[in-house]
């Protein structure tokens, strides 16, 4: 169901039919229910425009949009905005058509898009700093997928480069096998530090692991092997942790599956006029080039390619991915679900696919930092990264001692099950629920509450609606598709919120922003609350029980559906 597009369609043949022109309206829902449910938008431009009225234009197409059966009452308002207020009965009618406002169509043009997330080193913990790249892009990939995008997510792992040379020799000179078998991140991280101190102190070190380096890119057998082992003891730490998350990959494609490409890529650069040499380096100027963005010609700096030594960058690296994720991917769009303070090095590496010829569409899902509640970065006391582990480790205690408190309608012997979904669910949701874009501050007290904004409000409010099928000993299957009666205002207040269902995950997948649809699934809670306070359910009579159940079901399975696309589990009693 699309509300929105299905009153821009009325609006669009109102326009014509009053002004005899093509407009393409704009219809959302109003700040203030006061004013009605939809303000019509796009009058004003097109009046301006033409040097008319816009007033008399938007009275035209009142006039018109009174002679539909959707609209209980249509006013001007301001200088030519046209205020719409829904007629319960056809928006009861559009409901029962479309499941009660519980299937999402799919988009108008699917695309094959990979999403690359998450993306940690091999060799190290993942930490608090993984935490929003990982989270988002779970559910930006779900948000795709619901509107009929066929997806490829991508863990585009750190496992090449430099710190292998000074590993492969922390290893020979400090490690522990054994330590490797129990307790393999935290000895290839102890083993690491190690191995970079003494480089720092001793020219010998840093000189040898240069040469081990250059023996495993070069393909020296017993080098590949250390090599190889670290990667898997890494991946099978990576599995639990994703596992706990719920988080899955399509794709495991690290840094070291594209070096072979590297050589080639900077090659091409060459001859396409794109890199040209600059003391020793391979560089990107984008000042001398015509067809580059207009803002990346003002910086001066390079964008570089190879250094001088002959080592390749991330830059090579992300230009020879975006290829191969047009020739044999064959993917129409590309996005990054990378922190913020990469803009720049990902316009960079846009703007060279696009110098490059590539068609596709390029996004970089951005994001701002976990906060402390001192404002700074989230940290531990002694001022280390908060390990991921460690964090859904007190995530899951905290939810397991809330539930007791709160003597909610949980066995002992699930509490443990519950406290993991409702603890992890609230790290989720405390992070999805922000505009992706800013930083915020990570707060416990806020963060396990069962009121409020929160992961397990809504996974509690979901419970509640089952609790009412339970209760009547009824199935919530069997009321997805009666008649709907909106009588009362809260019925009302309830149909619309549902029948915004699909226009919010379509707007929360285009524009790769899951707070939208966290901001709709909290305030279907709190407007299915007021419901139920003012509108008995199981003790009301016949077509009016019938409807209110379908109201009740259609509640609980937006919010299982829209939990599940976050990554939250949708629980069925608490």
């Amino acid at each position: 169901m699309r509300l929105e597009r299905t009153l821009e369609a009325l609006a669009r043949k109102a326009i014509h039919a009053a002004l005899a022109v093509e407009v393409d309206p704009i219809v959302r829902a109003t700040a203030d229910a006061k004013h009605g449910d939809f303000q019509l938008n796009g009058l004003l431009p097109f009046a301006k425009r033409e040097k008319k009225n816009p007033r008399e234009l938007a009275e035209a197409v009142a006039r018109e949009l009174e002679k539909e059966s959707a609209f209980e009452k249509v006013e001007v308002a301001g200088p030519g905005f046209v205020n719409l207020r829904l007629a319960p009965s056809w928006l009861g009618a559009e409901l029962e058509a479309h499941a009660l406002g519980t299937v999402v169509e799919a988009a108008e043009r699917r695309e094959k898009i990979v999403v690359d997330y998450s993306s940690p080193n091999i060799a190290k913990q993942m930490h608090v700093g993984h935490l929003r790249s990982t989270i988002l892009g779970a559910a930006v990939v779900n948000l795709f997928r619901a509107v009929g995008h066929e997806v490829l997510g991508d863990n585009h792992l750190g496992d090449w480069g430099t710190q292998f040379g000074l590993l492969i020799v922390g290893m020979r000179r400090f490690g522990s096998d054994e330590a490797l078998q129990q307790t393999p991140i935290e000895e290839l991280e102890r083993v690491y530090k190690l191995a970079t101190a003494a480089a720092k102190e001793d020219e010998s070190v840093a000189s040898e692991a240069r040469a081990e380096l250059a023996k495993l890119q070069s393909g020296d057998a017993q080098n590949r092997a250390l090599w190889q082992r670290f990667i898997e003891v890494t991946r099978k730490s990576l599995d639990v942790l994703y596992a706990r998350l719920g988080v899955t990959f399509d794709l495991w494609m690290g840094e070291s599956f594209f070096d072979p490409m590297l050589a080639g890529v900077c090659t091409l650069l060459q001859e396409r006029g794109i890199a040209r040499h600059d003391e020793g380096a391979l560089c990107i100027f984008f000042a001398e080039l015509e067809a580059a963005p207009a803002d990346l010609k003002k910086v001066k700096e390079p964008f570089i390619v190879q250094k001088r030594d002959g080592a390749f960058l991330y830059a090579s690296t992300d230009v020879a991915t975006a290829l191969y994720r047009d020739r044999e991917l064959k993917t129409t769009r590309n996005v990054y679900v990378v922190d913020a303070r990469q803009a720049l090095h990902f316009k960079q590496v846009f703007a060279v696919a696009k110098l490059l010829g590539l068609p596709q569409r390029f996004d970089h899902v951005s994001f701002g930092s976990v906060l402390g509640e001192d404002g700074k970065p989230l940290k531990t006391r002694d001022g280390k990264a908060i390990t991921l582990a460690s964090l859904l480790d007190e995530a899951e205690a905290r939810a397991a001692a809330r539930i007791r408190e709160e003597e909610l309608d949980v066995p002992e012997e699930e509490i443990a099950a519950t406290a993991r979904a409702v603890g992890i669910g609230a790290v989720k949701w405390a992070d999805l629920k922000q505009n992706r874009t800013s930083d915020y501050v990570f707060s416990w007290d806020k963060l396990i509450s069962f009121r409020g904004n929160s992961g397990p409000y809504v996974q509690y409010a979901h419970a509640r609606v089952l609790s009412i099928f339970r209760k009547g000993g009824l199935e919530k299957a069997n009321y997805l598709g009666g008649a709907v009666l909106l009588e009362t205002p809260e019925e009302r207040e309830l149909g619309k919120r549902l029948a915004a269902f699909g226009d919010v995950v379509h707007a929360a997948a285009e524009t790769s922003q899951p707070h939208l649809l966290c901001d709709h699934l909290y305030d279907l809670a709190r407007v299915f609350s007021g419901f139920y306070e003012a509108c008995p359910v199981l003790k009301a009579d016949g077509p009016t029980r019938e409807s209110r159940l379908g109201l009740a079901a259609a509640t609980a399975e937006q919010l299982r559906c829209g939990l599940t696309l976050l990554g939250l589990t949708a629980i069925e009693r608490m």
